[in-house]
Parts: C-alpha cells; sequence; structure tokens
C-alpha cells in the first residue's frame, strides 16, 4: 500500500519516467531512457546535481569508471550532464518526494516536498543509500535561523560584507572558506574546527593556507558551545577552545558544512519489499514489488549485489529496457547501437555516419 498523496498544491507534471536522485546512476538512468525515447524529470534532495561523488568525492580520484582511467567526482558529473544534456530533463532541486500512489490507470501520483506533483507512467529510484540531508548544528535557537543566518550550502548566503562562520574540518568545509575568501566580498571569513587540521585535497590545502598566510581566512580552534543572540539576530557564535575557556566569535552568518546524513524518507512507506533498508528488486528489469517502480544503484538489493557506478549503470540499462515496455505498450522495443542507428543519432543530436 503506498503513501497517500496530500492536498493537491500544484499542476500536475505529466512525464514519461520520474527518476529520484541525480547522482551518477540517476543521470546515467536518464540516458538509457533518453536513448528509448522516454521523456524523464529529476527529483533531488540537494540544491545541485552529484549525489554522493558531488558532496563526497567531488575532488578525489576515481578509477573504476570504464574508459576514463582516472576522473574526480566532480568531472565524472559534468560528462554525465554533458552526455544527457540531447535529452533536456527538467530537474527539480531541493526537494524531497514525499508521497507516491499508484494510480488505477497504471500510473502513479508522486509528491515533493516543495509541492510539486507529477503525473509518471514510470518511476526510477535511484536515491544512493538515500536522500542527503545536511548533519545539522544541535545548538539551541539554530533551527529557527535556518535559511535567514545559518546556512547548510553556499550558494544560499549573500556574504557581501558579512562577517561569516565556516564550521567543519573536511573538504567541503575547506572549499566553502577558500570560494568565500576568494570571492573577496565577505567583510572576514573564520573556519572554525576542533583542531587546526583540516581533511581535503592538497591543492585546497595549499589554497587555504595561502589565504590564511595573507589574512584573508582566520582559523578559530574549538567546539560550537551556544549561538550568541540579540533578540532573533544572531550576533555570534560561543566555542569551547582547547583549554576549556569559552571563546566569542562574532558572526553575521554560519555556513554550516559538517558532512551529510542518508535517509531512505519516504521510500520506507510505499509499501515496497525492504531488506536491511534497501529495497528489493528482482535482476532481470530491475523492478521493485511494485510494477512500475524500479530502483537502481545503491540503493537496491539482490542477490550479489556490489555497490559499484559500473553495476549501477548496468542496472539502470536493464531498467530502462523493462519500463520502455510499459511506456509503449504493444510496441517491439529493439536493441540498437550508438554506432550505427540512425534513430538513435537523431536522437542524440550527432550525424549519422554517410548521412548528409
Amino acid at each position: 500500500m503506498t503513501s497517500p498523496a496530500s492536498a493537491p498544491t500544484a499542476a500536475l507534471r505529466e512525464t514519461d519516467a520520474l527518476v529520484i536522485g541525480a547522482g551518477p546512476v540517476g543521470l546515467f538512468q536518464v540516458f538509457e531512457l533518453g536513448l528509448l525515447g522516454i521523456r524523464a524529470d529529476m527529483v533531488d534532495a540537494l540544491p545541485h546535481a552529484g549525489g554522493q561523488c558531488a558532496e563526497l568525492y567531488a575532488d578525489k580520484p576515481i578509477y573504476d569508471v570504464p574508459g576514463l582511467p582516472v576522473c574526480s567526482g566532480r568531472e565524472l558529473i559534468e560528462r554525465l550532464q554533458q552526455q544527457i544534456r540531447p535529452f533536456a530533463p527538467t530537474l527539480h532541486l531541493s526537494q524531497e518526494v514525499t508521497a507516491l500512489t499508484a494510480l488505477p490507470d497504471g500510473r502513479f501520483q508522486v509528491e515533493s516536498s516543495a509541492g510539486t506533483r507529477w503525473l509518471a507512467r514510470t518511476v526510477f529510484i535511484a536515491a544512493g543509500v538515500g536522500a542527503f540531508s545536511p548533519k545539522r548544528l544541535r545548538l539551541e535557537g539554530a533551527e529557527a535561523l535556518e535559511g535567514r543566518q545559518v546556512h547548510h550550502h553556499l550558494d544560499s548566503l549573500d556574504a557581501a560584507g558579512q562577517r561569516v562562520l565556516v564550521l567543519g574540518g573536511e573538504a567541503p568545509a575547506v572549499e566553502a572558506a577558500v570560494q568565500l575568501a576568494e570571492a573577496g566580498q565577505a567583510a572576514q571569513v573564520t573556519l572554525v574546527h576542533r583542531k587546526d587540521a583540516f581533511k581535503a585535497p592538497a591543492d585546497r590545502l595549499a589554497r587555504l593556507q595561502a589565504l590564511r598566510d595573507a589574512g584573508r581566512v582566520q582559523v578559530a580552534v574549538g567546539q560550537p558551545m551556544a549561538l550568541r543572540m540579540a533578540g532573533d539576530r544572531l550576533q555570534g557564535l560561543d566555542i569551547l577552545d582547547a583549554t576549556a575557556q569559552t571563546q566569542p566569535l562574532p558572526a553575521d552568518h554560519l555556513l554550516v558544512r559538517l558532512g551529510l546524513s542518508p535517509r531512505l524518507g519516504a521510500i520506507a512507506d510505499w509499501g515496497l519489499a525492504l531488506e536491511r533498508k534497501l529495497v528489493t528488486v528482482d535482476t532481470a528489469r530491475f523492478e521493485t514489488s511494485l510494477p512500475g517502480v524500479y530502483a537502481v544503484g545503491d540503493i537496491n538489493h539482490y542477490p550479489g549485489k556490489r555497490k559499484l557506478l559500473v553495476s549501477g549503470f548496468h542496472e539502470a540499462t536493464l531498467a530502462a529496457f523493462a519500463a520502455a515496455e510499459r511506456v509503449f505498450p504493444g510496441q517491439p522495443i529493439h536493441l540498437q547501437y550508438t554506432t550505427t542507428s540512425p534513430k538513435l543519432h537523431e536522437r542524440l543530436g550527432v550525424p549519422t555516419p554517410g548521412h548528409d
């Protein structure tokens, strides 16, 4: 039994396929669907495409993608986005899917936390290990400031003339501090971490050190203890330093980059067969226990499953062919090759060899 739809908040968007998750497997799913002439929308909880690759491995090397001896997570996502460009999927970011209802005609009504509503012939769950949400700052009053003076993504922060504290010690925090300082708009940039040691690629650490040497980034060592408020406005942050002394840090904004927490979220309520919080699928169609809903990538489970990118790409291919039977009932689904097929060349917007 799937979760009920909430009250209508927006017009229904009709689509052949809704892909939940814009990580590498979700992006490749769009490509395989596009080759078969299936239109797709994508939705992701993060404010950008890329999933784990963009958030956790953006600058780390990946060595096991066929044909690419080495690439970073960021480069892989850029290549996958370039690959799906001919199919022009509509991407809905910063929203989680909250409800899915199977309709009598075989389609699905799907709703998101932003009020977007879809009417989809097929649904693909490519949500990795779940919807990623930022780890929150567990201090009294922080939640009420989110979106105003407490932020989790750099693109939501207007730093012009502002004193910004960046909280975190790994690559996302380092990168955010570097970007803020190099943009030159913030009045002050301070990186706050429990110790004066950071985990990030060597080139980012070198850039951070250069900015510190130039006085453009400050580092404050300590644990966040309490927000300093004046009425409902943030004035700063108290930290506990290594000597167990409280140190006040003035601030207009906090950028919290403490990492991400994956959650299965509403998917757990859709009545799908699950095993250890993973969605069970068959290995011929990668269809879930609900016909027309497919699961690919790290979110699924089957005997012999290996959580590798190449496995997810394989699953997306077979799932696309299975979905084509549903989207185009009664029509033969032919296997065609991108090397030789004029139809695929047309869909990709590339010339067919030997044709003007």
